[in-house]
């Protein structure tokens, strides 16, 4: 059994790693190690790559104090007499030197000499783990700078201080910290998803956070790997349920708040938005604490965390690749980033269901109580009941899941799997809001709660609750715990509610949830009555300083197209029913796509269109091509079929089923869209069921051999996907798409940057899907290519159906012209030409004209037309390739 914390999804293809690798993402990342040469030469090897200096590793094991013996891994690249920056790179708790080895030879190929290790309790390394002991794992870390600064390839401040970075995520993070406060010559960290303070993120507002802890101590190996005092420490707050001074003192005493005001070089701040463990608050302490020693700062809010989602490895890698390029190696040109960003979620890539981002920034951190906006809440003064041993709990978030696809990350994209138990919470809501609302922060409130015991622990949460109540989400899962100790005689509480990043539209509620039990926490075991009445309104922050960045994505997004197993996890999860759906139409049981009159007008406008009277339909095993220029419609399109937006006329059925949001339907339907990400370092087998593991559904269900037959990868599977060409991993990204065998596959751009034999190949696989009786749609500008792949075709321009047919009928039609001219044809006269009767439109192409006729044209009065204007005719007929009748259809507006 796996008892290593939890892994978040991996990178998107092509990226690194940030601060820890796809085997180590949402671990705890790194602990501290150290110095002296154990006697011996260590083992040196090379790595290499097409485009990058060869990268030399040593590996060594090294003597700390009191004998504990580490294992070390050193990289360079590039000559040894050039002296360069060195960064020490820690690992995930749980883990081991081997999970940071990918980035670690990244930043060795870009210039710093990189050393990592595996800490005490760890991987090959002795000693107790002792969660960065300030006389073991910190004063490790002033060993191993010790170390570098004695390496003639490194480059020195001064006599024994070399120029030195260190990194980590989570516990190493920690340990970046820690070492910048007790070692002078640490010049610059990137702490990322970790703490400030570890008594406040394990015992938040005096309350035990149980099953965190519990999986801490687990993939360490067990109470007996830690340190006496800290097993003793945990047994006894597990124990009891509730934390005492002694261990509140222990964990402050480890922890980078009790030498926070030592902290005084660059830092850059990486915390996770999806993480129940380490929250926001402990990176806004971090950043006030550090700022306020002068020391320059910038935070970065990412989608993941330790409670899974997007670690957004590849653009974090490359952020904190540049803030050591700025102060290590004084490169004033090196691109930071902003002084604060937060990713914001826009729907999901229905290849891997990994949320599609962008970032919004702000040119100075604003904290998390800025710009508050007052939000009302009504409701009378409430019982409820802490039920005998806590049991059964309300569930927020879940932690240990992460790994699973991210569970919690759900909760930004729309699908709630929260459950709160009637008589255990106490609820306020608001009006429906007439404007939407952006929380950037945390929502504060002032309560008066009295309990039937001394002691009282409540939960709270502020759900964003839409329209008619059907849909209730808990922003990234996230609860504050509070204990209210002297509360029988009834307490005024100030509650600072947890620290999100959330879109609320406009006609959705605020409530406000105070629970008497959490999954993830202890509470008292003794049964009682709480009464909860409201003595202020919510405070939420809004920070509109913070500015959405134009997406690098397209506008649109596509829905996960295993939409409905998620739905049914939520209905599961919460135990609601949704409201029954039309009834499906009998006579398009069999039928992949109906579209009829459908229409789309373009937000606050009356008149105009994105999509207009679009009707079509498509039949099993047709390969169907979506074509049209820039602003045709097709993005629209797309979106209403996948149940992301609802169109304002007409309707879509797909086997006889109206698409709606979160429609079952669209569990039938598979989609790519180009930039799946897998974990490089699994084989592509593992990472297809690993995803499919991830939907929750049964295995069996996947068809996992069928999918792999058609798109052909062979004994590539059994290979890591990081040794796979592009070509390989298109194919097996489509491969993911057709896990499931849905009946519907809509691809997009699947050939887009492929050579011409991946391309001829990722058309017979295409090709193949489709001989089994099913339907694909493929969007692509490669117009030769669709001519091969496609049997049938959908033109559409400026939101209108141009043209439907088979290919061969539109490639083939007799209504337009080649006509071949001896000299190019100056605009005038195309124009001219496109006005004379009979001719519906003309083109000008290298060749000449082509020129669409309407029912009254014929060749021979076009002819005639031509030699009256002058045009220097050279040659007359049908044309035959698809470009030409693409071009012809839509007028030239491409």
């Amino acid at each position: 059994m796996d008892l290593r914390l939890p892994r978040p999804r991996g990178p998107r293809r092509g990226q690194l790693p940030a601060r820890t690798t796809a085997r180590a993402r949402g671990r705890w990342a790194a602990a501290a190690a150290a110095v002296v040469l154990l006697a011996g030469a260590g083992t040196w090897t090379a790595v290499a790559s097409d485009d990058a200096p060869v990268v030399h590793r040593a590996d060594r094991v090294m003597t700390m104090d009191g004998g504990v013996r580490l294992d070390t891994s050193y990289f360079t690249a590039g000559p040894s007499s050039r002296r360069r920056p060195a960064v020490l790179l820690a690992h995930g708790f749980g883990g081991s030197k081997a999970d940071v080895r990918d980035e670690a030879e990244k930043l060795a190929g870009d210039g710093y000499a990189v050393l990592t290790w595996s800490a005490r309790g760890f991987g090959r390394s002795t000693g107790k783990i002792g969660l960065n002991d300030p006389k073991a794992e910190v004063a490790d870390v002033s060993r191993l700078i010790d170390w570098l600064a004695r390496r003639p390839e490194v480059r020195l401040d001064r006599s024994g201080d070399p120029r030195v970075g260190v990194a980590g995520a989570s516990y190493g993070g920690a340990i970046s910290l820690l070492a910048a406060a007790n070692d002078p010559r640490v010049d610059a960290i990137a702490p990322s998803i970790t703490y400030w303070n570890l008594a406040d993120a394990l015992f938040p507002n005096g309350v035990f956070k149980k099953l965190w802890a519990g999986i801490f101590i687990n993939s360490g190996g067990g109470c007996a790997r830690f340190e006496p005092e800290l097993c003793a420490m945990y047994n006894r707050v597990a124990e009891s349920g509730k934390p005492d001074a002694a261990a509140t003192k222990l964990l402050q005493e480890r922890s980078p708040s009790a030498v926070g005001d030592r902290v005084k070089v660059p830092t850059l701040i990486v915390q996770g938005q999806s993480d129940s463990l380490f929250t926001l608050g402990q990176a806004d302490a971090m950043a006030a604490a550090i700022k306020a020693n002068g020391a320059p700062v910038d935070v970065d809010w990412i989608s993941g965390g330790h409670d899974g989602g997007d670690m957004e490895a590849g653009r974090v890698t490359s952020r904190v690749t540049s803030w050591f390029d700025r102060y290590l190696k004084d490169d004033k040109g090196a691109d930071t980033g902003p002084a604060f960003r937060v990713t914001r979620t826009g729907g999901i890539d229905s290849t891997d269901g990994a949320a599609l981002l962008r970032g919004a920034s702000a040119d100075t951190y604003p904290g998390l109580d800025s710009d508050r906006h007052t939000v009302a809440l009504t409701g009378r003064e409430q019982d409820f009941q802490n039920p005998a041993g806590a049991s059964p709990p309300a569930i927020s978030a879940l932690p240990g899941l992460g790994g699973a696809g991210g569970l919690a990350q759900l909760s930004t994209l729309g699908v709630g799997i929260s459950l709160d138990f009637p008589g255990q919470y106490a609820r306020f809501e608001s009006a429906p809001l007439r404007n939407g609302l952006r929380i950037t922060g945390s929502p504060t409130v002032t309560l008066h709660v009295r309990s039937s015991t001394d002691d009282a622990v409540l939960f709270g949460k502020v759900y964003d609750v839409g329209p008619g109540g059907t849909q209730q989400v808990l922003p990234s899962q996230l609860v504050t715990p509070v204990r209210v100790e002297g509360a029988k005689s009834g307490k005024d509480v100030s509650l600072t509610l947890p620290a999100i990043d959330h879109d609320v539209q406009k006609g959705h509620r605020l409530r406000l949830v105070l629970a008497s039990t959490d999954l993830g926490y202890a509470s008292p075991a003794t049964p009682a009555t709480y009464t909860v009445s409201l003595k202020s309104a919510l405070q939420v922050p809004t920070a509109p300083a913070v500015k959405t960045a134009a997406s690098p994505l397209p506008a649109w997004v596509w829905w996960l197209p295993l939409a409905g197993a998620l739905a049914a996890l939520a209905l599961l999860v919460t135990g609601r029913r949704r409201t029954s759906a039309p009834a499906p139409d009998p006579g398009l049981a069999e039928v992949p796509l109906q579209i009829t009159g459908l229409s789309k007008r373009y937000a606050r406008s009356a008149d105009r269109y994105a999509v207009r009277e679009l009707s079509f339909r498509v039949e099993k095993g047709q390969v169907l091509g979506l074509l049209g220029p820039n602003g045709a419609g097709k993005t629209t399109t797309l979106r209403m079929l996948m149940g992301l937006i609802k169109p304002d006329e007409g309707e879509i059925h797909v086997f006889g089923h109206a698409i709606r949001p979160g429609a079952p339907v669209l569990s039938r339907v598979g989609a790519f869209v180009e930039g799946a990400g897998f974990l490089p370092h699994l084989s592509g087998r593992e990472n297809l069921e690993l995803y499919w593991l991830a939907t929750g559904r049964p295995p069996a269900d996947a068809h996992l051999e069928e999918a792999l037959e058609i798109a052909g990868l062979g004994d590539a599977l059994a290979r890591a996907v990081r040794t796979y060409s592009q070509g390989m991993r298109q194919r097996l990204a489509i491969a993911q798409a057709m896990l499931g065998l849905p009946d519907l596959l809509i691809l997009d751009e699947p050939t887009n940057g492929l050579d011409p034999p991946q391309i001829r190949e990722m058309r017979e696989v295409m090709i193949r899907y489709a001989a089994a009786g099913r339907t694909v749609i493929v969007s692509s500008h490669l117009l030769a290519e669709v001519e091969q792949t496609c049997t049938h075709l959908v033109v559409m321009d400026r939101g209108r159906l141009v043209q439907a047919g088979q290919v061969s009928e539109i490639v083939g039609s007799g209504d337009t012209l080649l006509v071949g001219t001896a000299s190019p044809v100056d605009e005038p006269v195309v124009e001219k030409v496109g006005a004379l009767p009979g001719v519906l439109s003309a083109v000008a192409t290298e060749e000449g004209l082509l020129v669409r006729l309407d029912a009254d044209g014929s060749a021979q009065r076009l002819v005639v037309e031509l030699v009256r204007l002058e045009v220097p005719v050279a040659a007359v007929g049908p044309h035959r390739r698809l470009e030409d009748a693409f071009l012809t259809l839509i007028g030239g507006s491409a």
